[in-house]
Order: structure tokens, then sequence, then C-alpha cells
């Protein structure tokens, strides 16, 4: 097979317990399909050193959003409804006018598909939202 990242992690993604390349001689091949028969993991030495670089390799800090389907500016106003802010306390806050909150607050609502501001703030306080920050 191909020795390139993209193919190795296609093929252990489609289930494949073993990966040699091409120039693999016919012994290594009969080994590996024994080895994987067997219940072992077979791969040869470029493709294990890969993997081995792959998952010792730190990882990026990714950080997840409660709501990607929201706007970042919507799940922060989100996150003040669930503190149990009206919506002009939080324009306030954000230094936007009544009208700005209340679109934000109506499209979180037709994106969350809930049908008011409890429902939301329930959703909100499952995903971890709505703490006040402590200073």
């Amino acid at each position: 097979m191909f020795e390139d990242d993209d193919s190795v992690f296609a093929a252990m993604r489609a289930g494949a317990r073993g990966y040699l390349l091409k120039d693999s001689s016919g012994q290594e091949v009969g080994h590996a399909i024994r080895a994987v028969a067997s219940g072992e993991a077979i791969f040869g030495p470029g493709v294990a050193q890969r993997l081995i670089s792959f998952f010792s390799a730190p990882s990026p800090a990714v950080t997840r959003r409660a709501f990607p389907e929201l706007a970042q500016r919507e799940e922060e106003v989100l996150s003040l409804v669930a503190q149990g802010k009206s919506n002009q306390q939080i324009a306030k806050e954000l230094f936007v006018s009544l009208k700005t909150v209340r679109n934000h607050v109506s499209n979180i609502f037709l994106k969350l598909q809930v049908a008011d501001r409890a429902q939301a703030v329930i959703r909100a306080r499952e995903a971890g939202l709505g703490h006040e920050k402590s200073s």
C-alpha cells in the first residue's frame, strides 16, 4: 500500500488491523496474514513509525463549543439568558441594543429548536452554560 498518512489512517478507520507497504516480501505478507488472523495487529516499520509519531505528538488544544450551530455571540447571549438575565440586562452588559439582543434570542430559539426561554435555559445549563464567571 501507500505510505502517506491519509492512506494509512483511512485504512485504519475502515477497520484494517495490518498495513504493509508494496515493497514487503512474500514472507512478510504471509507472516502478517497469519498474525492478523490470530488477532494481532501488524504494521510495516515505516508505517509503525508514522503511527508512533502521530500518537506521541501532543494533540492540539481543541475547544469544543457547547452549541456549534450558534454564532459565538449567540452562545454568549444564551449563557447570559441561562444566568437569568433579562434582555435589557444583556443589552447593557454587551453594549448592544435591545433589538439586537431580541434578534439573537430569536435566532437561538430557532437554531436550538426550542419554543421559549425556559427550554433554552434548560438546554444551556445541561451543556454547562449559564454559570456566572467568577472575578
